[in-house]
């Protein structure tokens, strides 16, 4: 009999977990994309994203999940291939201070800065997290 021991729980690493930013597209009701770059950061083995929550992808999202998602620039000219997707607006409080977190944690004080900018705008608590979950390849 073995006591004490614990096992390591490992979580993937989503594709572009790496990635500076990544081009988010999300689907209007005709079916055309719409591309976005926008950072995000790895959460429990998919990405997150931070958005206006009246942003038109966070309304896209919440009326249909499909999102593709590729490698960019900051300028959105997109380097690579694209990955099929699923992404949800979270809405739970713990699920978005966690996103926060994330973001907080890759980005440092390029977050901090949009974070002190949003505060003094009033537009910290209307932001959205998104949640992109890319199957395996």
């Amino acid at each position: 009999m073995t006591c004490g021991r614990l096992t390591a729980v490992t979580v993937p690493t989503p594709p572009f977990a790496d990635e500076p930013y990544i081009s988010l597209e999300t689907f209007k009701k005709d079916g055309n994309g719409v591309k976005t770059p926008v950072w995000a950061a790895p959460l429990d083995g998919k990405l997150v994203v931070m958005s206006a929550g009246d942003a038109f992808k966070v309304k896209r999202l919440r009326r249909d999940p499909h999102a593709r998602v590729a490698a960019c620039d900051m300028r959105g000219n997109v380097r690579g291939d694209w990955r099929e997707g699923t992404g949800r607006v979270l809405e739970d409080p713990a699920d978005v201070t966690r996103a926060h977190g994330a973001l907080r944690l890759k980005y440092g004080w390029q977050m901090a800065m949009g974070d002190f900018f949003a505060r003094i705008a009033g537009r910290i608590n209307k932001r959205a997290y998104l949640e992109i979950t890319i199957p395996p390849a």
